[in-house]
């Protein structure tokens, strides 16, 4: 069902949310390294904007019949919304274009873990030429607290080997680290395959 979850996605779904009241920023990527294999990322005015009626009109009950007919045939889907813990209130893009998009979650989390991650994302991450910013979120599930660090980087880059060791204790939650890009569909056959 790809090509059509695709256009559902691109001429539905996405559309609607990112033209709905207090929706400030929306993009969508592409998972290079890692799975989920798709991101969409969305920044809202605050936590209330899900509560309006502009947005609920879109969401739940109000589902269309295809939303409805592919929202059952997607797996492997995590949804993640909470107030930005640093650096407070950067939007998406805001330090200019981003080449790559990198996700740390930390599953069941601690609050106590809240500063180690900050540290540990600052010290792998800002104040060097590659990153356009760094920041993190605080959602609530489940099984407790993910911290969600979105860090968006101007070139590929990777961090050493020990970027682990800068969370300190906090390494122990990380459950995820995946590299995105920009989002872009291209219509099918327009990059064939090389004939051998």
């Amino acid at each position: 069902m790809e090509e059509e979850f695709q256009d559902w996605y691109d001429n539905e779904h996405f559309p609607e949310r990112a033209g709905a009241e207090g929706f400030l920023t929306a993009r969508r990527f592409t998972c290079v390294d890692g799975f989920p294999r798709f991101l969409a990322l969305y920044d809202l005015e605050d936590a209330g904007v899900l509560q309006r009626a502009s947005y609920r009109a879109i969401a739940g009950a109000r589902y269309s019949a295809w939303t409805q007919r592919i929202m059952p045939r997607m797996w492997g889907a995590y949804r993640a919304d909470g107030p930005q813990r640093y650096p407070g209130g950067a939007l998406l893009g805001a330090k200019g274009h981003a080449a790559r998009l990198v996700l740390w979650r930390f599953a069941a989390a601690p609050e106590t873990a809240e500063m180690t991650i900050i540290e540990g994302l600052r010290a792998n991450y800002e104040n060097k030429p590659q990153t356009a910013q760094v920041r993190l979120f605080k959602t609530q599930q489940q099984h407790g607290i993910d911290f969600i660090g979105l860090v968006e980087l101007h070139v590929p880059y990777d961090p050493p080997p020990d970027a682990v060791a800068a969370f300190k204790d906090a390494g122990r939650y990380i459950d995820l680290v995946n590299t995105y890009v920009t989002y872009q569909r291209r219509a099918p056959g327009a990059f064939p395959l090389e004939r051998s």
